[in-house]
Formats: structure tokens, C-alpha cells, sequence
């Protein structure tokens, strides 16, 4: 009796899709084809003070699962005129590049930076951009499926991974009816959990894709917080591949 009453379960336990798959798809979803807006960048200490960066993106995707990102920023004047691109590879590690203007210099950001603060804030480089699937080992927590939301624990595949990302692993929520990314948690090498991002808002494609236009990242330890807000938003913008290089940066 005690077999029947478990088989159902053991059944649905069976369906669940691999968490790749759903990882997969979910990174898919937020590919926007072309996309203009201007972003608002809050930082907010732990005794309350805040500030602002704002910036204009670019961003744009192919067909092979590449998207790219071009970052100006605009303000404050002390970082004004300071821009980013990023390749987002679907299968390989991401291609990051930093243009200075008070040096007049573009630089490479390395692997080992890609855990570094975004901008003084606390989202970091990496969480700019979707790392590659094969760069960790996920599968279903306990209770993923339930309460319509996947939850996925996903470890670098090795420590050098681990170093260059800054964390020992991160936990996903997903709506299952949508495959939206909801949340993600972040643990520390201490296994504690140190940083929540939030996706406060989302604004949605005809073609069942959707942009992030609220997002939230908190740090549990040091009390701070950074929330990115899109301003300005053009869906379906006309954007050339030019925008997309580094003489563009040094424009």
C-alpha cells in the first residue's frame, strides 16, 4: 500500500525535466532581440545613504545564442564617458572589456575579476552576463516543482571556477509555468548565504521573452544594496553590429 500511494510521486519526481534543460531555457527567455534603454543604477549603504550611476545600454542577440551588451555611463561626472561590451557566449566562458576615459585606455576583464563589484554596487561583472551551463553542476533541490517553482542548486564544476565566479554555489528559482527567474541565492566558501537577487519586475515580448527591468541585489553581510531599473526601454531598436566593438568604446 505504502508503494501505490508513492508511486505518484516517484512519477512526478521522473517528469521533472533536467535542470539544465530549465536553466537553459530560462537564460534563453531573457534574450531579447534588440533592446535600447537608459538604466538607473541605486546603491543604498547599510546606514541608509545612497547614490546613483546612470547608464545607456545596448544589447542585442543572434542566432547562435551570442548576445551582446554595450554599457556608457553617463553619471555621476567622475565616472562619465566610461562604457563596457560584453559577449555573452551561450556555450562558452563570456568576453568582458572595460574603457577607461581618465586613461584613455580599454582593458580586458579577466576571469579572475568576473567576481569583482559591478560598478562599486553589489552586483558583480559576472552577474552582468549568463555563465555557461557547462561551468556547473546543477540539479533539483528539494521541493523543486512544488508551489509552481523549480529550485536548482547549481556548483562551479571545480575551484578555480569557484574563485573566479566568488562564490561555492548558487540556488535558482524558477517559475515552472513561465520559466522566469525569480530569485537567486548566492553562498559564500564558508556555505553561507551572502547575497539575494531579486527580480523585482519584468517587462514581457510578444514572443514569450521578457527583459528584466527591476533588479534587486542585497548583501547579507554587509547590510548593502543595489537595485537596477529600466528607464526609457525600446524593444525591437534598429542597432547596428558596430556599436558592439571596441572602437565604439573609445567614441
Amino acid at each position: 500500500m505504502l508503494c501505490l500511494l508513492l508511486l505518484p510521486l516517484l512519477q512526478a519526481a521522473g517528469q521533472q525535466p533536467e535542470a539544465d534543460i530549465i536553466m537553459n531555457k530560462a537564460r534563453d527567455l531573457t534574450l531579447s532581440n534588440s533592446l535600447s534603454a537608459t538604466i538607473s543604477l541605486l546603491i543604498t549603504e547599510k546606514n541608509g545613504s545612497t547614490r546613483t550611476r546612470t547608464f545607456s545600454m545596448l544589447t542585442k542577440s543572434y542566432p547562435d545564442g551570442t548576445d551582446k551588451r554595450f554599457l556608457r555611463f553617463l553619471s555621476p561626472a567622475d565616472i562619465s564617458g566610461t562604457s563596457m561590451l560584453i559577449i555573452d557566449n551561450k556555450n562558452t566562458p563570456d568576453e568582458m572589456w572595460i574603457y577607461l576615459p581618465a586613461l584613455r585606455k580599454t582593458r580586458r576583464i579577466v576571469s579572475s575579476e568576473k567576481g569583482r563589484s559591478f560598478m562599486s554596487s553589489e552586483f558583480s561583472n559576472a552577474d552582468m552576463s549568463s555563465p555557461p551551463l557547462s561551468d556547473f553542476n546543477s540539479h533539483h533541490l528539494a521541493n523543486s516543482g512544488e508551489n509552481n517553482m523549480w529550485i536548482i542548486e547549481s556548483v562551479p564544476v571545480n575551484e578555480d571556477k569557484a574563485d573566479e565566479y566568488g562564490y561555492s554555489k548558487k540556488i535558482t528559482y524558477i517559475s515552472v509555468d513561465k520559466t522566469e527567474i525569480k530569485k537567486i541565492e548566492f553562498y559564500n566558501f564558508n556555505d553561507q548565504l551572502f547575497k539575494i537577487l531579486e527580480v523585482k519586475s519584468i517587462q514581457a515580448e510578444d514572443n514569450g521573452r521578457y527583459t528584466i527591468s527591476d533588479m534587486l541585489a542585497t548583501n547579507l553581510i554587509s547590510g548593502r544594496s543595489s537595485e537596477i531599473k529600466f528607464n526609457k526601454t525600446m524593444m525591437n531598436a534598429n542597432i547596428s553590429d558596430s556599436y558592439f566593438t571596441i572602437r565604439n568604446m573609445e567614441n
